[in-house]
C-alpha cells in the first residue's frame, strides 16, 4: 500500500482530551480540531469550564465540555456515556489531566503523595478502562498518555510525580500488550520543559534582571537552547492519534528538545 497523506487526518474522529481547559491539553485539542476531530474535554469547576469554552470558541472550535473528576469511576462512566450520545464513540483518548507537588520526599505527607498518584496514574487507568470497550466494539482506537521526562529520570522534590509518570509509562506499555490485538494503539507523549502557566514561575526574570536559576539550568541542558512551546506538541500528538501511527504501539515519544539525549556541557 502506498503512503497517503490523508492518513494524518482526524476527520470525523471523536477525541476526548482530559484537563484540556488550558496549557498542553488545550494545544493538543486545538491541533486535533484543526485536523478534523470533534473535541470533548472535562473540567471540575464552573469558572474553568466557562473560560475554556470561551477560549475554544475564540479559536473557532466547537468543543464540548463535561463536568467530571477523572479520579471518580462513576463520573467518568457518565461522561463517556454522555460523549457517546452527543458526539459518538470515542476514537481518541488523551490522558492529559495531571498535577505536580514539589515537596522534598521526607517532608511530603502521604496524603499529598497519594493525591498525585491518584490524578496522574489512577485516573488514566480509569479513563482507559472506560473507553476501551467502545474502541473494541468499533474495531479501532487510540490512547495517548501524557508522560514526562520524569518517566525516565528523577529529580529533587518530585518523588510522587516521578513515581506516577514512571507508572504511566508502564501502564502505556501494558495497555498496548493487552489490547493491541483489538487494533487499539496506546502510546505516550513525553513533553520536555514546556512554557505553560504551570512553569511560568520557573521562567520569571529575577529582580536584578538575571534569569531564574532553573530557567538557566534548563536552557543549558536542552540542545535546542529553549523551552518548548505547547504548539511543539501538536504534530507529534496528531501523529499518535492518526492512522499514520497504526503500527506504533507501546512507545513513548519524547518531545523534549533533546534533553534526554544530552549529558550537558562540561563545567
Amino acid at each position: 500500500m502506498s503512503f497517503d497523506l490523508s492518513s494524518f487526518s482526524l476527520e470525523g474522529k471523536v477525541a476526548l482530551v482530559t484537563g484540556a481547559a488550558y496549557g498542553i491539553g488545550f494545544s493538543i485539542a486545538e491541533a486535533y480540531a484543526k485536523a478534523g476531530a470533534k473535541i470533548a474535554f472535562n473540567c471540575r469547576g464552573k469558572e474553568h469550564m466557562e473560560k475554556a469554552l470561551a477560549d475554544y470558541a475564540a479559536k473557532g472550535i466547537d468543543a464540548k465540555g463535561y463536568y467530571c473528576d477523572v479520579t471518580k469511576e462513576q463520573e467518568v462512566a457518565e461522561m463517556v456515556a454522555a460523549i457517546e450520545k452527543d458526539l459518538g464513540t470515542i476514537d481518541i483518548l488523551v490522558n492529559n489531566a495531571g498535577i505536580i507537588k514539589r515537596i522534598p520526599m521526607t517532608e511530603m505527607a502521604c496524603e499529598d503523595f497519594r493525591q498525585v498518584i491518584d490524578i496522574d496514574l489512577v485516573a488514566p487507568f480509569i479513563m482507559a478502562k472506560a473507553v476501551i470497550p467502545g474502541m473494541i466494539k468499533k474495531g479501532h482506537g487510540k490512547i495517548i498518555n501524557v508522560c514526562s521526562m520524569m518517566s525516565e529520570l528523577g529529580r529533587e522534590t518530585v518523588s510522587a510525580y516521578a513515581a506516577a509518570k514512571g507508572g504511566l509509562k508502564m501502564l502505556t506499555k501494558n495497555i498496548c500488550s493487552e489490547y493491541g490485538a483489538y487494533n487499539i494503539q496506546c502510546n505516550g507523549i513525553g513533553p520536555g520543559y514546556i512554557a505553560t502557566p504551570q512553569t511560568a514561575p520557573l521562567r520569571e526574570v529575577q529582580p536584578d534582571g538575571s534569569r531564574h536559576p532553573f530557567d538557566s539550568f534548563i536552557l543549558a541542558k536542552t540542545p535546542a537552547g529553549r523551552w518548548g512551546d505547547p504548539d511543539d506538541l501538536a504534530g507529534p500528538a496528531v501523529f499518535l492519534a492518526s492512522d499514520a501511527s497504526n503500527f506504533v504501539n507501546g512507545h513513548v515519544l519524547y518531545v523534549d528538545g533533546g534533553i534526554l539525549a544530552y549529558i550537558g556541557k562540561q563545567p
